[in-house]
């Protein structure tokens, strides 16, 4: 018997499987732990198309119950169940279908939260700061210049199945929190996508309203800075106040991670300059050597991390787009692609033109 999917418009059920992500034992969550929402979106829209979701389910590895029994999931295994229910129902843009249902409501605590801060800047600035609230997986970065404000998203494990569509969801999803803020009429003034063009953009450009660039480097929102000033009407300092500390409490229950808020780091640094140790230990506000030693207690080092980091952003758009080794090696901070493909042989055993063309044959 298909799972029962509680009500979307129940927030008191959503407030608390949130809740409950953040009170589980330290040994039950997942190191790169998401939030169980898209699970229950992707259940949803197989049920509704005439697919057995439970079986889909099965052969991805994921309990179909998971979004009613509160537990997280892993990164791998909501790409695995993303990437094989495109597969079956043959939609390119399965990824779009599963973020276009994210709601304030399903983002539990977080959403409170956004719906009650001042600005949408102010919202922004929150659900960058506690967005490992809901997941810990990937990093949430909010830049701005006079003119142009830019929302990233970029998962720490690149080389994840179906990483494309899961940008693509994620893009998706925070183009409806801002809906939800700014009103259902505003779009952003481009999207970024790293995933190869699909034979039909349609519902990009009818979901986005506004131009998508596919084969981009990073996953991006990029609107006017003036939306940033905008107020969000009805929100209620005294609600927003009260919902934060929740979540600091909550929060504070989450088990440490050195190796991921390293990862978090290096994704974050990468694009701008050549990561270094001491820089990332500056940014964690603790000295390289506590850093090595932490690393060390949980079984890495920073070189590790850092490479495996660099590693998986190459894979992704080695695999996911046609940019070319010389794109791929900017966008990596890499001196000339020499010097990329030195590293990437040193990593993998072989060159990244080899491994490219590996990756389409199978």
């Amino acid at each position: 018997m298909p799972a029962k999917i509680p009500s979307r418009n129940d927030s008191s059920i959503d407030l608390i499987l949130t809740s409950n992500i953040l009170v589980k034992t330290r040994n039950a969550i997942p190191i790169d732990f998401f939030n169980t929402y898209a699970i229950r979106a992707i259940y949803e829209i197989l049920s509704e198309n005439g697919h057995d979701p439970d079986d889909i389910f099965e052969r991805a590895g994921v309990d179909s119950n998971i979004f009613i029994t509160s537990e997280v999931t892993s990164l791998a295994s909501l790409g695995r169940l993303t990437a094989l229910a495109a597969s079956q129902t043959q939609c390119a843009h399965f990824g779009l279908l599963v973020g276009r249902r994210t709601t304030l409501a399903s983002l539990g605590l977080l959403g409170s939260l956004l719906r009650h801060s001042e600005t949408i800047g102010d919202a922004l600035h929150a659900l960058k700061s506690h967005y490992d609230h809901l997941n810990r997986g990937a990093l949430l970065e909010v830049t701005s210049d006079d003119a142009v404000a830019t929302v990233r998203y970029s998962p720490y494990d690149a080389e994840t199945d179906g990483i494309a569509l899961h940008c693509e969801r994620a893009v998706a999803t925070l183009t409806n929190v801002l809906r939800a803020l700014c009103g259902p009429n505003w779009s952003p003034d481009e999207v970024w996508l790293p995933r190869l063009e699909p034979p039909d953009i349609d519902p990009y450009r009818k979901f986005f309203r506004c131009s998508v660039r596919f084969e981009q480097e990073i996953a991006a929102l990029v609107f006017a800075a003036r939306v940033l000033r905008q107020p969000i009407a009805g929100a209620k300092p005294v609600i927003r106040n009260a919902v934060e500390r929740r979540i600091r409490q909550l929060e504070a229950d989450v088990p440490s991670d050195t190796s991921g808020q390293v990862r978090r780091q290096v994704r974050s640094t990468v694009a701008e300059k050549r990561v270094q140790k001491s820089q990332i230990a500056q940014l964690l506000a603790i000295g390289h050597r506590t850093l090595s030693r932490r690393l060390k207690a949980e079984g890495t080092t920073f070189r590790s991390v850092a490479s495996q980091t660099r590693l998986g952003t190459a894979k992704q758009l080695l695999s996911h787009t046609n940019l070319s080794l010389a794109e791929i090696s900017a966008a990596l901070e890499f001196s000339e692609p020499a010097a990329f493909t030195h590293a990437f042989r040193r990593w993998t055993g072989t060159t990244p033109s080899a491994w490219r063309r590996n990756r389409h044959c199978t």
